[in-house]
């Protein structure tokens, strides 16, 4: 590694976690890590006295691992959304001017978006963990989940973020999350799913994500709900695993794409369009 690219490792390293700082002094960001996070909490405190079908163990500690997993995924969105925003404003811009910038960007992204995610996660397992009971954490298998699953899933985060110039735009990405969670069994096991489906959501992290966050929290007999009535650990390394590696070659060759199509002629256009659109 050149000297070049280790200083932009080392910028990006930086820039991760400055803006990370930020999101914890600015009122808006700190309302986006409560609110999210009180509504989990109300929703598993009353679900706890309700229990698992065939089972003793409560609904809402059933619950807390896939909202963590969901915490996970959607870092995706979050990362989309901010490559897009930071198109428009012409910072994306900026960091192409800098040699090995997007590179410098990228690692500054991940950091943040892997930082906000880690402290969501935190504020919603620590209550929980004196909220619901039958919780007994593998923590190095929490670990691994989720960094892993965080590689999956920033680098498609990344490709989303580059095909929109327009911030508005980018909410499209949450119709196909929202058909990707409603078939992923992120909140409940699919093998009552038709086969077809079970194979659908198997293509994707965020299924892999909620078995492995359920691996982690919750007794091995729950397994028996799952896919072969396990835990499946080999096939859920293998596929986040796949995910980060294609996730990784791609997401760095379309921003290098992306970045070079970008010209203050054309960061001027979308906002004089976003002007008229306003007024």
């Amino acid at each position: 590694m050149n000297s070049t690219t280790m200083a932009a490792v080392r910028a990006g390293l930086v820039r991760g976690r400055t803006e990370l700082r930020q999101t914890l002094t600015t009122g808006q960001d700190l309302w986006n890590y409560f609110l999210p996070t009180v509504i989990f909490l109300v929703v598993m405190f009353f679900m706890r006295g309700a229990t698992v079908p065939g089972t003793n163990f409560s609904l809402g500690s059933r619950t807390l691992p896939s909202v963590l997993g969901m915490s996970v995924a959607f870092g995706l969105v979050t990362l989309a959304m901010g490559l897009a925003v930071e198109r428009e404003d012409g910072t994306l811009l900026r960091a192409k001017a800098i040699p090995n910038g997007m590179l410098g960007y990228l690692i500054g992204k991940i950091v943040l978006v892997s930082g906000m995610v880690a402290i969501s996660m935190v504020l919603i397992l620590v209550p929980s963990l004196f909220m619901l009971d039958g919780i007994s954490i593998n923590w190095f298998t929490l670990l691994w989940v989720m960094v892993l699953g965080l590689v999956a899933v920033l680098p498609i985060g990344a490709v989303v973020g580059s095909m929109f110039s327009n911030p508005r735009n980018a909410g499209v990405v949450m119709l196909p999350m929202m058909g990707l969670v409603a078939v992923s069994g992120i909140f409940y096991p699919i093998s009552s799913m038709p086969e077809w489906a079970q194979g659908i959501a198997q293509l994707f992290p965020i299924y892999w994500l909620g078995l492995g966050m359920r691996s982690a929290m919750l007794p091995d007999s729950l397994s028996a709900a799952e896919i072969g009535e396990s835990w499946r650990h080999l096939e859920t390394i293998g596929v986040l695993g796949a995910w980060a590696a294609v996730g990784l070659l791609v997401a760095p060759m379309v921003m290098r794409r992306m970045a070079r199509r970008e010209s203050g002629s054309n960061m001027e256009q979308r906002r004089e369009r976003a002007l008229q659109r306003v007024t």
